[in-house]
């Protein structure tokens, strides 16, 4: 016994002299890395490092990355990109003393190399964070204690430049995890199709597993590895308190995925458009909601495919307020070919069909023309030549205004245009940074209230963006091609006339089978069923939409009530939007039924000409005073009572009838001067109407 006891003090004395010397010989050596690191390997020429350039969301989420050169997915990521958890277990499990080392941890240094001496191989590695990192930015030709002396040297010279959490964010940016996947980003979204700022636990140990073998434990070529790795993190994570009583058991429970995701690749027209604009950008940020964003592409996917081979859908979504684009999708699919995919319908110029008509009837309600039960007849009608027939061939007779437009009577809209000149109507795109593409060497004419231009689908929500807007333009902007924001200079449409036009076109009845969901919208259809489109709004957002082949083909039986209309309901339904009310009447804006209308307007009857149906002798009325586009001080700025205005007219016949912003002023009136008391400053239109029908309107400012 006393034998064996003296062999085992002699084997106790010298593993104790081994470890000391072990610890002298990895301290001499950490003091001769720490003074002569940089002169025996002096730092390399600093290489930019490329990374996945990103397209993001106006919150900053991802829409879609595109791959390195070498065809690596490598996404910019910090220690701020990452649940913090996950930082946690990967300091546990990698480096426990990565905080208080500088480069090199002389305790897991002294450790392995006394383990190796005792047993004659590796049984625990001495690899810092900073090591590692060392390794992946400029990785070893060949495995060599050369090659570990530069990496140790590297790591030296990294803690000397770059402080803990810089560290970190190199790691987290090139940690491996398998075929072309780079960082802990790209695992977790090819993973788990989310980012890794709210990890699970079990998410978390697969993630900090994986960089050790990345290619033998990915989980879609070997689940079982896979999963013993992640065990192993869960049981160390156990062990050094890391995780919860009972974090570790149930984490172990989750199954571990198998089968790796799509990045997001959202909005691939407009992130293409990213690119080619700033092409050494690495991130680019859209106005664009990636909610929005998704449930767009999703309807636009499915509304195609029930439509048949070869037709696309584009769709555009924007907030009436900013004008910022918070959705839109150029094609039903970017990669099917078939559709033509690769086209972006949003800016390809086509004809707007009946869409236009709105605006027709809202300088109508403007000038004071018609009220929403004014009466016109819906009957076959020459224009010089010009006869516009109903999309079914039949007509109504006489209808209301607000049936007319309901109904999207053609008819009925041409007579108002006629009456309100379609040149106005070009001005009044103009102030919405709009302009109609007309045939070469043409004037504007009639034909372009029933589709006789050219727009693009952006630009015909940037129109009604301004309708629902209580009139007042934006221009439309996604952060990389415009930029969004109001448009100065004169409204589109006046308060009232916009809110006459929205009431009328939100008491539109649904498509079969959709649900009333309180929005107003208008459709239409183009010449030879070429194009169908639908454009809505509710309080806050406008969205087109557009269906067709990208071209130009005819698609039989294609019409924007048929194929745009449900489109359009279910992009509301599914796009993720929170139905807001249209807004409240403005003052002034009342509807007034039939039997009370002014004389003037109870009936709108012109001859193809746009002159009433009466003897032409006597000359129009002509507001006098206040001109046109005068600015009058009667006290608004003040806040005090204001004064009444005087209003002159001449020519007409008596009685006149004058209407204030759209509403009839109490009395009609046999005399050429009047006075009206505004209910407070800013734009008003003023217009008067004589006996015979015939109207005359200007805009003023009150001060």
């Amino acid at each position: 016994m006393a034998g064996l006891d003296n062999a085992r003090r002699v084997r106790r004395s010298r593993t104790v002299a081994l470890l000391i010397l072990t610890v002298g010989i990895t301290t001499a050596f950490a003091a001769i890395a720490l003074e002569w690191a940089d002169k025996a390997f002096p730092p390399p020429l600093p290489k930019p490092q490329v990374y996945s350039k990103e397209v993001l969301d106006k919150d900053g989420h991802l829409l879609r990355a595109f791959a390195t050169e070498e065809g690596l997915w490598r996404l910019k990521t910090t220690v701020e990109d990452v649940d913090p958890r996950f930082i946690a277990m990967l300091i546990a499990y990698e480096d426990r003393r990565f905080r208080e080392h500088r480069g090199v941890d002389l305790l897991a240094l002294g450790r392995a190399a006394l383990q190796f001496v005792t047993s004659g191989r590796i049984v625990s590695g001495a690899s810092t964070l900073s090591m590692q990192v060392a390794r992946l930015i400029e990785p070893r030709e060949r495995r060599s204690l050369a090659a570990k002396l530069k990496q140790v040297a590297r790591a030296i010279q990294i803690e000397r430049r770059l402080n803990k959490d810089e560290i970190l964010d190199l790691y987290l940016t090139h940690a491996p995890y398998g075929g072309n996947l780079e960082g802990v980003r790209a695992a977790s979204l090819a993973w788990f199709g989310k980012e890794p700022r709210r990890l699970s636990v079990a998410e978390a140990a697969l993630l900090v597993a994986l960089p050790q073998l990345p290619e033998k434990r990915r989980p879609d070529r070997d689940l079982a590895a896979a999963e013993a790795a992640r065990q192993r993190v869960l049981t160390r994570m156990a062990v050094v308190k890391v995780l919860g009583e009972g974090e570790a058991d149930r984490a172990a429970m989750a199954p571990v995925p198998t089968r790796r995701l799509q990045l997001p690749a959202f909005a691939a027209h407009l992130a293409e458009a990213a690119l080619r604009k700033e092409p050494k950008a690495l991130r680019h940020q859209t106005t664009l909601r990636r909610e929005f964003q998704r449930g767009l592409e999703s309807v636009a996917r499915e509304g195609a495919a029930k439509l048949g081979p070869k037709v696309s859908v584009a769709m555009m979504m924007a907030d009436i307020r900013t004008g910022q684009i918070l959705g839109e999708v150029g094609s039903a699919d970017y990669f099917d070919a078939s559709r033509s995919g690769w086209i972006d319908m949003t800016r390809i110029t086509r004809s707007p069909g009946s869409t236009l008509k709105p605006f027709i009837y809202g300088l109508a309600f403007e000038e004071g023309l018609v009220a929403q039960e004014t009466i016109i007849e819906d009957r076959p009608a020459d224009f010089f030549g010009y006869r516009p027939r109903n999309f079914d061939m039949s007509y109504q007779g006489d209808v209301s205004i607000r049936q007319a437009l309901q109904l999207s009577l053609n008819v009925p809209a041409i007579r108002l245009l006629d009456a309100v000149g379609a040149a106005r109507l070009m001005v009044r795109f103009r102030r919405a940074d709009v302009r109609l593409a007309l045939p070469p060497h043409e004037a504007p004419g009639l034909a372009i209230g029933l589709g006789g231009a050219g727009i693009t689908l952006r630009d015909l929500v940037q129109l009604y963006a301004g309708l629902a807007n209580r009139g007042w333009p934006v221009r439309l902007g996604n952060g990389i091609e415009d930029k969004a924001g109001p448009l100065d200079g004169e409204p589109l449409l006046s308060n009232v006339a916009a809110w006459h036009v929205a009431d009328i076109l939100s008491g539109v009845l649904p498509p079969a089978g959709s649900r009333q969901r309180g929005i107003a919208y208008k459709t239409g259809t183009s010449y030879g069923y070429r194009d169908a489109w639908s454009v809505g709004f509710d309080g806050r957002y406008v969205l087109g939409v557009w269906v067709g082949r990208p071209d130009n083909g005819a698609v039989p039986g294609l019409t924007g009530y048929g194929a745009a209309a449900p489109i359009l309901f279910e992009a509301f339904a599914k796009a993720g939007i929170s139905i807001t009310p249209l807004p409240d009447a403005p003052a002034g804006a009342v509807r007034i039924s039939q039997a009370e209308l002014p004389v003037g307007q109870r009936r709108f009857s012109t001859t193809a000409s746009g002159l009433p149906q009466t003897s032409i002798r006597e000359p129009a009325p002509q507001i006098v005073f206040p001109p046109e586009g005068a600015r009058v001080e009667l006290g608004a700025k003040a806040g005090e009572r204001i004064m009444p205005l005087i209003l002159k007219l001449q020519g007409g016949r008596a009685p006149f009838r004058w209407l204030a912003n759209g509403r009839p002023l109490p009395e009609v009136t046999r005399r050429r001067v009047s006075q009206w008391i505004p209910d407070g400053g800013g734009y008003s239109t003023l217009t008067v109407i004589d006996a015979l029908g015939r109207a005359a309107a200007v805009r003023v400012f009150i001060e």
